[in-house]
């Protein structure tokens, strides 16, 4: 007779062991048509599974977290049932969920053409109108074994003999189709209600590039067709902000086979690239930050000690001279912190010492993961390492914080998710450590009232961290700004100050990014804005465009006063009629385009127009320069008209 507690509180008890569809149906039916799976005492169970005893129930439906990780579950299953019906030659491999959806690694001789993920599709789409009921089995590991064998299935039987021998196993059936799978799966294939096949691409077999390569295939799945639909928009968005393209387009920066994952600035990309260094040194220089610079290389026995040629030696780019010595391109800029602070003797009231430095680094990624500015081998930090006292711990932290979070308002992101990531298993230092820089950090967000995420175990080998997550224009969210705490190197490079007992003292370090990448920054920031920067932040502010060469003078007078007065202003004196120059400077999203014809070089005027297409009328020089530094200074990221 089980009682079955609710999560509000409630009660529910039965006269005999009840399933989880039973208790919903017990609770209404629209809540048992809803239901795909439920969580028994914190399990993930199906829905037929039976309650004996006395349990915790939560029911899940499509608007979990959880419930949309059934229906993808599911839904690879889904594809891989279709695929067999179509091809029944292919073999079936594994099928996981990913990140708004899944895949399914397919072994077929033949390869799947555009036309076959179509017909994949409509197969799926006939499956789900059939509502097939799903149903969950258990066989020994050995019996999987033969039977998937049997079936000629024998990457799936190479699976399962890699499973511990007594381990007992869960196979989902869905009509004529059974996949090995823990679940839980929904009921019936009726309960995915909006799936899509999105591409297809090469995978070797179990992630190895000796084994053979499969086909695999992408979907993604929602709890509604109207969620479904917004995704694809939103795809659709991405692909029209790919800073990639944008990049070639608005003549930003491009990348070149013979240096790969390095970025080659053009002239209106490197002014924005200098442009957030500049601002970013005002900001720093406010906050009681001084700048400086370390080596890009150094020697191995430097990495040892830091520790990061034990936990970070396969990301390192490292050569050998001809005495052996071995040194390493830097992955990171906090050695050569550390080496800056042991410079000389420091006393307690040289603390905190904020000491920030834009260090290129270098790290090894695989070019297969290298993508545009997001993920290169070469990048520039706005790194800063804040040395201080433990009592002075928290409030630097405090500060930190509310740094990184009124920066990001001035690019225009009021939406920042801040997630603390506590101890990983493989870590440097004591517990008691560790204890005291976490606190330090919550401590720091609970005084100023912010709410915050908690990843257990998802810290830096020498210390936990702040992670800043910026979310953008189409609702994408992307991990920029980072706070640590770390005891960890200053001990291990026995750095230290004079206290007020006039005893060396051991400082506690914080390593701080705001932007992180000033590389990924920018490429956020392309695609966060769709290429259509601020004024403030743009590279080209204004263009000024004769309509005769008879204002050609003009106009370059007009481009040097802009110039003077702190404008990033360029002229379009060619012999093209007016309205292609205007469009033109309009892709390439210009700000303000300023329009010279006779009345306005009689009248020392401008006709200003923005890249919107808004007339803003004929205005003297000075008033549309006053315009641009009240704009500019404001950092506002409206035009004029808006």
């Amino acid at each position: 007779m089980p009682t079955i507690s609710l999560p509000d509180g409630s009660q529910r008890s039965f006269d005999a062991p009840v399933t989880v569809f039973q208790v919903a149906e017990d609770i209404g039916p629209g809540l048992a048509k809803a239901s795909l799976a439920g969580k028994v005492d914190g399990q993930m169970v199906d829905t037929s599974f039976l309650i004996e005893n006395d349990a915790e129930l939560s029911l899940i439906t499509a608007r979990d977290e959880e419930g949309l990780d059934v229906i993808r579950h599911s839904s690879a299953h889904l594809m891989a049932q279709a695929v067999k019906q179509l091809y029944p030659e292919t073999q079936v491999t594994i099928g996981p969920v990913i990140e708004n959806g899944f895949f399914y690694d397919f072994a077929r001789e033949e390869s799947f053409t555009p036309e076959d993920l179509k017909k994949i599709e409509k197969k799926m789409q006939e499956l789900v109108k059939q509502n097939i009921p799903v149903e969950r089995s258990v066989m020994s590991r050995d019996e999987a074994v033969t039977f998937f064998r049997d079936m000629g299935e024998e990457y799936k039987a190479e699976i399962i003999e890699d499973i511990p021998e007594d381990q007992e196993l869960s196979l989902y059936k869905q009509g004529d189709f059974i996949d090995l799978c823990r679940g839980p799966h929904v009921p019936s294939t009726g309960k995915i209600p909006a799936v899509k096949i999105m591409k297809l691409a090469g995978a070797y077999w179990r992630g190895n590039s000796n084994n053979e390569m499969l086909q695999r295939i992408y979907g993604t799945a929602w709890g509604n067709k109207k969620d479904l639909k917004s995704y694809l928009h939103r795809l659709e968005e991405a692909e029209k902000r790919d800073h990639r393209k944008l990049g070639r387009q608005l003549d930003l920066f491009h990348f070149h086979e013979d240096a790969p994952g390095g970025v080659f600035w053009h002239p209106k990309g490197w002014s924005m690239f200098q442009g957030l260094l500049g601002y970013m040194r005002m900001r720093q220089d406010n906050a009681g930050y001084v700048e400086v610079n370390t080596p890009d290389v150094m020697d191995r026995s430097l990495w040892e000690v830091s520790g990061h040629w034990g936990n970070y030696r396969e990301n390192m780019f490292t050569t050998t001279t001809e005495d052996e010595r071995v040194f390493a391109l830097k992955p990171m800029n906090c050695p050569g912190s550390v080496l800056m602070f042991a410079q000389g003797l420091k006393s307690y009231r040289d603390l905190p010492l904020r000491m920030a430095e834009f260090g290129k680094v270098h790290r090894y990624e695989p070019s297969g993961a290298l993508h545009g500015l997001m993920r290169v081998r070469h990048f520039t930090q706005d790194d800063a390492h804040i040395y201080c006292t433990e009592d002075q711990m928290e409030q630097e932290c405090k500060d930190v914080v509310a740094l990184v979070l009124d920066i990001y308002k001035d690019f225009g992101f009021e939406n920042v998710v801040i997630k603390l990531s506590t101890r990983p298993e493989k870590r440097i230092g004591s517990d008691e450590v560790w204890d005291k820089l976490e606190g330090a950090l919550e401590g720091a967000l609970n005084s100023m009232g912010l709410d915050f995420v908690l990843y257990p175990g998802e810290g830096a080998f020498y210390g936990p961290k702040l992670e800043f997550v910026l979310r953008d224009a189409i609702g994408r969210d992307w991990q920029c700004g980072t706070l640590q705490v770390d005891m960890n190197l200053p001990e291990r490079f026995d750095i230290s100050y004079v206290g007020e007992d006039n005893n060396r003292q051991r400082p506690v370090m914080l390593h701080r990014a705001l932007f992180g990448s000033l590389e990924r920054f920018i490429g956020i920031l392309i695609e966060h804005y769709e290429g259509k920067f601020p004024t403030w932040l743009s590279p080209e502010q204004a263009v000024v465009m004769n309509i005769t060469d008879k204002q050609s003078e003009y106009v370059t007078n007009v481009v040097e006063s802009l110039k003077k007065a702190g404008i990033r202003a360029i002229s379009d004196l060619r012999n093209e009629k007016i309205g292609f120059k205007i469009r033109e400077h309009t892709l390439q999203r210009v700000p303000y385009l300023l329009v010279v014809g006779g009345r306005e070089m009689e009248e020392d005027l401008v006709a200003v127009r923005t890249r919107t297409g808004v007339d803003l009328g004929t205005m003297s020089i000075d008033a549309f320069i006053d315009k641009m530094h009240e704009q500019i200074e404001s950092r506002s990221i409206a035009l004029l008209e808006e």
